[in-house]
């Protein structure tokens, strides 16, 4: 072999194999079970009260693999929220959307407010709790938190429209809906949704 030749080859830094299948496979399932044991510990017990430590032992997932795939206990956050609002927001759609007239997926929203309230371990909205634990000191928490209630306002505007009634009613349904959730996990009741529901229909009558 030539003398110049190999010794480039030894100055070459090594390369690192690239990622397999199962390797990814493995990765995805490790996250999968983080983020399952973040939504159940964070929501479950606050966020500050529960540590990476938690994580893993509620996990099984590794401290090593953990910081692999969060760098800091803010990126968990942050992932949780992320996978919450979408499930979120596709389970709210589902109720809704199974109704035709579109005055009635208007109020659907309330009834769905309903069921999620008296669900087992309700304990309010996940962002606004969130918010209010690191919102003033994480600005990726406040703005997840920002980021979900605008796509939940959104929602709303749109359901609005397609029922025909002006665009203030949905800002004013969005401060019913969004009353009901912070009363309802203060008191423990999914009563709140059924008042909101209630006010929510005058507002409609009134707009006919």
């Amino acid at each position: 072999m030539d003398s110049t030749t190999a010794r480039d080859r030894a100055a070459s830094p090594s390369r690192e194999p690239g990622p397999t299948p199962a390797r990814e496979q493995a990765l995805a399932l490790a996250r999968e079970q983080a983020l399952d044991a973040a939504e159940q510990l964070f929501y479950g017990r606050g966020i500050q009260a529960v540590g990476m430590d938690d994580i893993r032992g509620a996990s099984g997932v590794s401290l090593k693999r953990l910081y692999q795939l969060f760098p800091a206990k803010e990126h968990l956050v942050d992932a949780y929220l992320e996978r919450r609002d979408v499930r979120w927001r596709a389970r709210l759609a589902e109720h809704v959307e199974s109704l035709e007239d579109p005055e009635r997926r208007v109020l659907a929203v309330f009834d769905w407010l309903g069921l999620w309230f008296a669900e087992p371990g309700f304990r309010g909205c996940a962002w606004i709790n969130a918010y209010g634990e690191l919102g003033t000191g994480s600005e990726r928490v406040a703005e997840r938190t920002r980021a979900h209630k605008a796509a939940f306002r959104a929602y709303l505007a749109g359901l609005v429209s397609a029922a025909g009634r002006p665009a203030a009613l949905g800002d004013q349904l969005f401060l019913l809906a969004e009353g009901a959730m912070v009363t309802a996990g203060i008191d423990g009741s999914a009563e709140p949704a059924a008042q909101a529901r209630a006010a929510a229909q005058l507002l409609l009558k009134k707009r006919e």
